[in-house]
This record gives C-alpha cells, structure tokens and sequence, in this order.
C-alpha cells in the first residue's frame, strides 16, 4: 500500500494514472473477499434496481465494478500504447535517431544524469519513485549520430509483479535502446542489491540482449576522498568496465557522455552523397543527421564526404537518387 501511494501521488500523465489505477483496483478486489467473510451472511442483498443480480451480495456488486474499471483502464492503455508506438515508429522512420535508456533503482540519480546529459529541465527529487512517466530528449551537445536519452521509472526490491506489468508501456523504452545505461548509487553500501534488482526487472521485461554499461553514481557521497578513492579501487577491481561518477561532475557527465557517443559510433561508415543544386533545400538535412567530413563542388552540385551510420546513409541516398531522378 505504501509503494502503490507513493506512485499515486507521482503519476502526472492520463497513462501513469491508468496505470496506477489498475495496480489499485487489482489490490483491492481480494481484500473485498476477505471483508465480505468477516460480513457473513448479512452482506447478502435481495436482487433489486441498480444493477445487482439475483442473490448478489454487496460485495460481488463491488468487485464486479472493479472488473469493469480494470476492463475500461485496459483499454485506454491499449488505446495509449498504440498511438505512442505510431508515434515511436514515425520517429524512427524520420530521424533513424540512436536511443540510450537510463535503467536503475529507485533514487539511484537517474534523472539527475539526464538533466547533465541533455541540458533539460526534469524533474529532480530525492524520493522514491519520483520518475514515472518516460521522459526523452536528445543528447547535448548534439553528436553524430544524434542520440536520444530517455530516463525510466526506477525499480525497488520485491516491486510488485502487477506494477512491473502495468509499467511495461513504460519500461519499453528500455527495449528499444540500442544502450542501457545501469546507474547504481554507489554510496549505497547495498549497491548489489541494486544490480540484482535492476537486472531482474529487465529480465522479465525481455531486455537482456540490449547492451548494458554500468554507471556508479554519487561517489562524492561515499565519504572523504580517501573513502571515496577506495571506494573506486574496488569497484573497478569488481566491476571492469563501468564508470564511476557524481552526475552533479562535469568532468564525470563528460565521461558517460564520450562512453555513449562511442558506443553509437562503433558502427558508423564514411560515404559521398551527391546533393544538387536544385535540391539545396536538403543541405540542412544532412547536416543534422551526419558530419560533413568535406565538401566540393562542380556545375551540377555538391559532393559531401560524410559519416553516419549506414542506415541513415542509405535512406539519404534513396532520397537524394529519388528527388535527382524526378
């Protein structure tokens, strides 16, 4: 009951809501039961206006309510869910934009690293749960490819299995990441706890071929430096690999934000698009979604040298081969 009123008082959108909802409703129906047994005999009703059925008592009439209310949030999800995927996919389709997701527990400074790394205004409390809906915005300053981060609702020891599938609209963003980033408060001393949580949820949501990079935030809390030096040793000894970093540090930000960029440019290629003069209105395009390594010209156009991934190099050269042809 506590966890479900912390994400009652945090839900700020209809689908947050809705989902909340459901989790409720679906808490409250066996505990009708229980009441209706305690009532005994005298809950029994005579059937009669409203609605109630032959023999039915007030509590079947009460969790027959909740059945259809869970029926009806079901639905607007599924309506909700719809129109984010069209939404997803035209994205995709139009900008081919890489996507980092921040995964991790409750209060871990998930939102915190966001803000650094994107330059935006989110919401940042020191309370569980404070994240529920998904927020997206592009990495800054813009790399090539241009990248989008998005911060998740935080996981907890135990999370009810109703709220971890309520949330799984949610938590889908995580999904379709091309790079997980795991933040792990590291001025936890249960930190492993952490891990074992986080990695748990995204096991269950399907996500454990995605890429992952462990994040150790809030080392600046772990004490004085010595503390905060061994601290450090010990991760990197445990944990090769990961980065150990206060989000409230440029110079730690920097280092998660060269990590992502490099992550999403293992794959990039070098290519020449051809872009006439006639289809100039392009030329901003390109810039956006490549680095232009070079550029010349002759009577018919430009030729730019660019790097990007090879998808978004492809969809470029049908555009241009399409727009050169018509």
């Amino acid at each position: 009951m506590v966890i479900l009123e912390i994400f009652h008082r945090h839900a700020r959108t209809r689908a947050a809501r809705a989902q909340v909802e459901i989790v409720r409703l679906a808490y409250m129906a066996p505990r009708l039961r229980e009441a209706a047994k305690l009532a005994g005999p005298q809950g029994r009703q005579r059937s009669g206006a409203g609605g109630r059925g032959a023999g039915e008592s007030r509590g079947e009439l009460d969790r027959r309510k909740i059945r259809d209310r869970i029926a009806e949030l079901q639905k607007e999800l599924e309506s909700i869910d719809a129109e984010r995927q069209t939404q997803r996919s035209r994205r995709q389709e139009r900008d081919g934009l890489a996507r980092v997701a921040l995964v991790g527990y409750t209060n871990a400074g998930k939102s915190t690293l966001m803000r650094a790394l994107t330059g935006s205004e989110v919401l940042i409390e020191d309370k569980l749960f404070a994240t529920l809906d998904t927020t997206v915005r592009a990495l800054h300053p813009d790399s090539v490819p241009r990248i989008l981060v998005s911060d998740t609702v935080g996981f907890i020891k135990n999370l009810p299995h109703g709220l971890v599938a309520s949330f799984k609209s949610t938590l889908e963003e995580a999904l379709e990441a091309g790079l997980l980033l795991q933040v792990i408060d590291a001025s936890d001393p249960g930190f492993e706890r952490q891990l074992y949580v986080t990695e748990a949820v995204l096991d269950e949501i399907g996500a454990r071929q995605v890429p992952r990079l462990l994040v150790f935030n809030k080392i600046d809390r772990v004490g004085e430096e010595s503390e905060q030096a061994a601290k450090e040793a010990q991760l990197r000894v445990q944990y090769p690999g990961s980065l150990i970093v206060s989000a409230r540090s440029a110079e730690g930000v920097a280092c998660i934000r060269e990590a992502i960029v490099g992550h999403f440019q293992r794959g990039v290629v070098d290519a020449e698009l051809f872009l006439p003069w006639s289809k100039q209105q392009m030329r901003g395009e390109i810039f956006a979604s490549c680095e232009v390594i070079s550029e010349r010209a002759d009577e018919q156009g430009a030729y730019l040298r660019v790097r990007a991934e090879p998808g978004r190099v492809a969809r470029l050269q049908d555009m241009l081969a399409a727009t050169h042809s018509a």
